[in-house]
């Protein structure tokens, strides 16, 4: 992870906001790991997501979705 930072400015009333947010028990330690999160979050949301099954779990699920009688 890279650990050089920036500054971003933001409107106070939108820092003091999330401040708020943050101090009521999340798992943030500060606005800016929230703020970090956020658009690291937003950022990824479009890119293709990895595949949950290999392709040999995916063969192995299905043939007992036939077994069972689910598919065809």
């Amino acid at each position: 992870m890279d650990k050089e930072f920036t500054t971003v400015s933001i409107p106070t009333s939108l820092y003091k906001k999330i401040e708020e947010f943050v101090k009521k028990g999340t798992e943030y330690r500060s606005v800016s790991s929230y703020a970090a999160k956020v658009l690291r979050d937003s950022l990824t949301k479009d890119e293709p997501k990895t595949e949950v099954f290999s392709k040999d779990d995916e063969e192995k699920v299905k043939e007992r979705l036939k077994a069972l009688g689910y598919i065809d």
